[in-house]
C-alpha cells in the first residue's frame, strides 16, 4: 500500500508536523499516527481535513475521506471559529471550521460589506489590535491562541499611495 504525507496543524501549537500515513487509513490509523508525533487526540478535540465543514468521527474503523499528498490536517479545540471582520464603521460576524483560510474568510468580508473588486483587490485582513497581516493561506486555528475560539480581523487598506 502506497504511503502519504500529511502535514498536520495543532491549535496553540506553533509549526507544522509532517506524518506519513498508508494510503487509505482509517481514523485509529491517523489518531495513532498523531500519537506517536506526541499529538493527543482526546473526546474535546476535533480533527478536520483541509478545509473541511465536518470533524471526522471519533470511530476508529472509519475509513478516511480520500486522502493525497500534502493534504493538512487541523487537530483543534473548537468545532467552529467565531469571526469578527470590522469595515470602517460596519461590523460582520460568521463561524468558519478551524482549517478555513484567510482568503475565504476575506471573500465572505467583500461579499458581505459589498465592496467592489478594485477595492477588494486593495484591502487586507489584519488581525484586531495588532499589525499582523497573515497571509491568504494561513488557517484560522493558527490565529487563536489557547483554547480560545474566536478571531477579529479589520479590512484595511494594504498600502495607501498619497500622490
Amino acid at each position: 500500500m502506497s504511503k502519504i504525507i500529511l502535514f498536520i496543524q495543532v491549535q496553540g501549537r506553533p509549526g507544522v508536523l509532517e506524518l506519513e500515513l498508508a494510503d487509505g487509513a482509517t481514523v485509529g490509523e491517523l489518531h495513532a499516527a498523531l500519537a506517536a508525533g506526541g499529538i493527543s487526540v482526546d473526546a474535546e478535540s476535533f480533527v478536520y481535513i483541509d478545509e473541511s465543514e465536518e470533524h471526522l468521527c471519533h470511530d476508529p474503523h472509519e475509513r478516511l475521506p480520500c486522502l493525497k499528498h500534502g493534504t493538512r490536517v487541523h487537530v483543534c479545540h473548537c468545532r467552529r471559529l467565531a469571526c469578527t471582520v470590522n469595515y470602517l464603521d460596519k461590523t460582520a460576524e460568521r463561524s468558519f471550521p478551524p482549517g478555513t483560510r484567510v482568503r475565504a474568510v476575506k471573500a465572505w468580508a467583500v461579499h458581505e460589506f459589498r465592496l467592489n473588486p478594485k477595492d477588494a483587490a486593495e484591502h487586507v485582513l489584519q488581525v484586531c489590535n495588532s499589525s499582523d497581516r497573515p497571509a491568504n493561506d494561513t488557517p484560522l486555528q493558527q490565529l487563536v491562541s489557547g483554547r480560545r475560539c474566536e478571531v477579529c480581523f479589520d479590512l484595511v487598506p494594504e498600502k495607501r499611495v498619497e500622490g
